[in-house]
């Protein structure tokens, strides 16, 4: 049977969030002060409610790229992890056809006290693959990290850069049909970064579809087709990569 071709499909999609021990008044002051983040709802049970996402919706087919802009706390993020699967929402529906890759966080599920090696099939079963392709891609992993013997010994060990290296390898072993970014990745010394790039770039040629969220504009004009902007949890229409400087003096 013949597998539905990529997609992604959002539909009225709102997001709220209870945020526990905090005065309303003081959190409303707060949201006001950066202009930006969510809108503050009713306030319970010593909860206030902070909706992070307001109907958002939007259609992407194989063949997308869409980036994302808006200012921190606009809803970017909130979004990829919505998309992910991360977030279930609280109103409205996401339909996403195709095999997920989020490079979102690259420490997520990483052991301190356990080996390199181990940490590799830990973030590879994370990422959904299955033990035999973890197994079969291991070698090409480890390879790509330049940890060599050091895979051997606890993560504690590492040095920031090492941690860096052996989560970025293993989170870009995946074959994605949507890849999902928050800002582009870069990781390492300058060789390494020379190499991620390249290992980064064929990651995205082959994903079907592209979401990518980043404040750099001219590499969202380089690798996106289309654009979304966010602000205050509401999306703006997708629409040309070549309407952004017009999106953003809306």
């Amino acid at each position: 049977m013949k597998a539905p071709p990529v997609s992604i499909s959002a539909r009225g999609l709102s997001l709220r969030f209870p945020v526990y021990g905090v005065d309303a008044k003081s959190l409303k002051k707060h949201l006001a002060r950066v202009t930006v983040g969510g809108r503050l709802g009713s306030s319970t049970a010593g909860a206030t409610e902070v909706t992070a996402l307001t109907n958002v919706s939007f259609e992407l087919k194989a063949g997308d790229r869409l980036g994302l802009i808006g200012h921190n706390g606009s809803g970017k993020t909130t979004l990829l992890r919505a998309l992910s699967g991360a977030y279930e929402p609280d109103e409205g529906q996401i339909e996403v056809c195709g095999r997920i890759a989020a490079l979102l966080d690259l420490n997520l599920g990483i052991d301190p006290s356990a080996t390199g090696l181990d940490n590799i099939r830990l973030r590879g079963r994370i990422a959904g693959l299955t033990t035999r392709e973890i197994e079969d891609r291991l070698e090409e992993i480890a390879a790509f990290t330049g940890l060599g013997p050091f895979l051997a010994m606890p993560l504690k060990t590492y040095s920031a850069g090492m941690q860096a290296r052996l989560a970025f390898a293993t989170a870009t072993a995946v074959e994605a049909d949507v890849l999902l970014m928050d800002e582009w990745i870069a990781v390492g010394d300058a060789d390494f970064q020379k190499l991620a790039h390249k290992r980064l770039l064929k990651l995205v040629e082959r994903a079907g579809i592209l979401v990518l969220a980043s404040h750099d504009l001219d590499l969202l004009r380089l690798y996106c087709n289309k654009v979304m902007r966010m602000e205050g949890g509401v999306a703006s229409p997708v629409t040309d990569i070549r309407k952004l400087d017009e999106l953003l003096a809306a």
